[in-house]
């Protein structure tokens, strides 16, 4: 790989899956390698050139999956000296990556209240994913199973999108389902990230909770063909009604 004096942190061969964004898997490669590293490892990784020859990708795409890692501050990046792990890094969140169908089966119900559609300012931690100064059209809903409140959502979706959102739609399907089979956004990618938390006093009233009792709490991103952030998805799962699994196969 890079043939430079300096040691450098080098990741294990991966086979990577053609129906899937390259950048992401190689992101999620690279991640894991550097959440696995042992005290006295590398803390230099391989230039862009010999890690995108590495995973055969193009240097543009390996750019791409650097630059994820970047945002995320597990790495920084420096002009001439090179691409170094941040050795403060303990933990980042588990982010997961599947297939449309996968995400729309796992957000269906039979029993969902939809509270109603605002045009809003995106919350802080969500503005970077739209236009400076867009607003954006948040619907909120509840899940019920068995006559249970399980869990609370919140859709954040761009306005020409929303504005074609028939609430009784919302109320038959989860919002994956609506903006690709209802509207016709031809989906991209969805990102998702998980953990556990305590629930703010608003949500555990809503979940019906204590304010003791942990949540899952999820965030959804998702993108379509042209990488345009089309929905933002806020999640509060009851900690005591959902457990978290995930099956990964060879191909």
């Amino acid at each position: 790989m890079d043939d430079s004096a300096e040691p450098t942190l080098r990741p294990p061969p991966l086979t990577l899956n053609r129906k899937l964004p390259l950048w992401y898997q190689v992101a999620q490669h690279l991640r894991a390698c550097i959440l696995a590293r042992r005290p006295g490892d590398p803390v230099r990784l391989p230039n862009e050139e010999s890690l995108a020859g590495h995973y055969g990708i193009s240097v543009m795409t390996m750019r791409q999956a650097l630059g994820d890692l970047e945002e995320e501050a597990l790495i920084t990046r420096h002009r001439r000296r090179g691409t170094f792990v941040n050795e403060s890094v303990r933990t980042r969140p588990l982010r997961l990556l599947g297939s449309v169908d996968a995400v729309v089966s796992q957000q269906a119900s039979d029993d969902v209240v939809v509270m109603g559609a605002e045009l809003v300012a995106p919350p802080a931690e969500f503005a970077p994913y739209f236009p400076a100064g867009t607003e954006v059209t948040r619907f909120r809903r509840l899940r019920r199973e068995h006559d249970e409140i399980t869990s609370y959502a919140e859709n954040f979706v761009v306005p020409d999108i929303a504005a074609k959102i028939d609430l009784d739609d919302l109320r038959q399907m989860p919002m994956t389902g609506v903006l690709r089979d209802r509207i016709g956004v031809r989906i991209g990618l969805v990102e998702d990230t998980a953990e556990a938390k305590l629930p703010a006093p608003d949500i555990a009233g809503l979940l019906e909770i204590p304010l003791t009792s942990p949540v899952l709490y999820c965030v959804g991103i998702t993108r379509d063909v042209e990488s345009r952030v089309v929905d933002v998805a806020s999640i509060h799962y009851r900690g005591d009604r959902f457990k978290f699994a995930v099956t990964f196969g060879t191909e």
